[in-house]
């Protein structure tokens, strides 16, 4: 058996195995093309205790990838930079907007803690590298800057906006997502996917010139996807005819059940303390 090209570790998700703890977040650790990369952080509460019994050393990442602004994201972030002191930051430029939920006139801060805004403005530019366009990190590793929304039946999953009024819709267009080449296909790794995960998996498979996605892992953030978006992610998400789909985080449960029932075998809900082979 060869040795594998990628090697993908969830660290934090809203559940967890073997005695890891789990946390309304998510951050994976990926081992691919000599390089080590953390994609979010989490919210920073179970993030290096799931590290260390992983045997994961965040002192070693040469790439921290910020797939979108909000807490469950970025709060582990701070902690990792002063850890990882030679690795680079991957996000988009509006990573750090102030953002809200608005349910019933009552406002939630969701956007990145103070800490870690701080913690990127104090970054030196050698340490950043500003997402707003796809780029690759190696030749076999590509993020794809802002991905566009083209679905009719796709939205960002929630009441979210950029004041507490909830006047100004917050259309998260910081969301990004990073893939992985290999010899068999594209393995997609999302946060939370609120461009849609159709929306970025058809994005993916423009900038790696129509090669097929092997596997999605991460949120695909339909927790409150009603029965018709369902059907038409479903629907959409056949035709790539995708391996292995994990869903982490803010899928929930009802749309993983979905999945299933559509795709079998080929689901396998994620959880901190995962590790996949490609």
């Amino acid at each position: 058996m060869t040795d594998p090209v990628a090697t993908i570790t969830t660290l934090v998700d809203n559940n967890a195995r073997n005695g890891l703890a789990g946390e309304h977040g998510f951050a994976l650790w990926i081992e691919t093309d000599g390089k080590r990369i953390l994609f979010d952080t989490g919210q920073g509460g179970v993030l290096s205790a799931n590290a260390r019994a992983l045997g994961v050393s965040l002192h070693d990442a040469d790439f921290i990838v910020l797939s979108h602004g909000h807490y469950d994201h970025t709060g582990g972030l701070p902690r990792v930079l002063d850890e990882a002191g030679g690795s680079v930051t991957c996000c988009h430029p509006e990573v750090t907007k102030p953002r809200y939920s608005v349910r019933e006139g009552s406002a939630r801060e969701i956007g990145m803690p103070e800490d870690a805004v701080r913690a990127i403005e104090n970054l030196p530019a050698q340490r950043m590298k500003w997402a707003d366009e796809p780029l690759f990190l190696t030749n076999r590793i590509g993020v794809t800057g802002p991905i566009p929304r083209e679905t009719a039946f796709e939205d960002t999953g929630g009441a979210f906006f950029l004041d507490p009024e909830g006047v100004h819709p917050d259309l998260i267009q910081d969301d990004i997502a990073l893939w992985i080449r290999t010899a068999e296909g594209t393995v997609l790794c999302a946060g939370c996917s609120h461009a849609g995960i159709v929306n970025t998996a058809s994005h993916v498979q423009r900038l790696t010139n129509g090669e097929r996605i092997r596997a999605v892992i991460g949120g695909f953030h339909l927790l409150n996807a009603g029965r018709d978006r369902m059907e038409q992610t479903v629907a959409s998400l056949r035709r790539f005819d995708i391996d292995k789909l994990v869903p982490c985080h803010c899928t929930g449960e009802h749309a993983v059940e979905a999945l299933r029932d559509a795709f079998g075998e080929r689901v396998m809900p994620g959880a901190a303390g995962m590790v996949l082979a490609f």
